[in-house]
């Protein structure tokens, strides 16, 4: 089991929001975002922020990094770790088995991630055979997605996902998101689509999106 930074708001956790940081982060990265969120100590929601493994990540000279999955190249025609991420996948789906067995049902759990994370939390969702509450994939695309006619799962094709992409982003290019969103479109799955003039990162307008989008969710 992966190692966590937890934060329950509220008395009691009624609901979960599995949270996956990016390539070269840690659970830390976004644990700084929940209070301001500003959810209210009614919300009963309890956050986790996993760890992911480190690993060489060949892009970086082969320097080993916290990272859901190897990336050998950026862009469209890129080779992408499978192996790896199914592990990861595999992990999240984990905690999300954990958190039931803590009395959190699946259609109480938000699936979310930046970058790398978000791409897992993207491609755990759209192959899971239970429903979850929501998927929330920031400044992110949808791995393997060459796969996802032949491997989607049905239980989330209404779940809503909230997809969110800086239009300036370096690191994974605004035009990669965009068809992410198409290719889950073509698919039957509901995207929420946002973006901002930022680069690879969060900004105040977005924070307030997911306020929004998490108490919608969430109630």
């Amino acid at each position: 089991m992966l190692e966590t930074i937890e934060m329950l708001i509220g008395n009691k956790a009624e609901a979960s929001v599995i949270w996956l940081h990016g390539l070269g982060a840690d659970g830390n990265d976004f644990a700084p975002i929940v209070p301001e969120l500003g959810l209210g100590a009614a919300a009963n929601i309890r956050f986790i922020f996993p760890h992911a493994p480190v690993r060489p990540i060949t892009i970086n000279g082969g320097m080993a990094m916290r990272g859901w999955y190897d990336i050998t190249s950026l862009g469209f025609d890129r080779t992408e770790d499978k192996t790896g991420i199914q592990k990861s996948s595999e992990q999240l789906i984990e905690l999300i088995n954990q958190e039931k067995e803590r009395g959190v049902s699946a259609d109480r759990i938000i699936l979310a991630g930046f970058s790398q994370g978000g791409a897992i939390a993207l491609y755990t969702a759209t192959r899971l055979v239970e429903k979850v509450a929501g998927v929330m994939a920031l400044s992110t695309y949808l791995p393997l997605s060459r796969a996802l006619a032949k491997e989607k799962q049905t239980a989330n094709l209404s779940t809503a996902i909230l997809m969110v992409h800086g239009t300036q982003d370096p690191i994974v290019p605004y035009l990669l998101g965009e068809e992410s969103k198409r290719v889950l479109e073509r698919e039957d799955f509901s995207v929420d689509w946002h973006s901002y003039p930022m680069q690879h990162s969060v900004c105040s307008e977005e924070i307030d999106l997911i306020s929004s989008w998490l108490q919608h969710r969430l109630g």
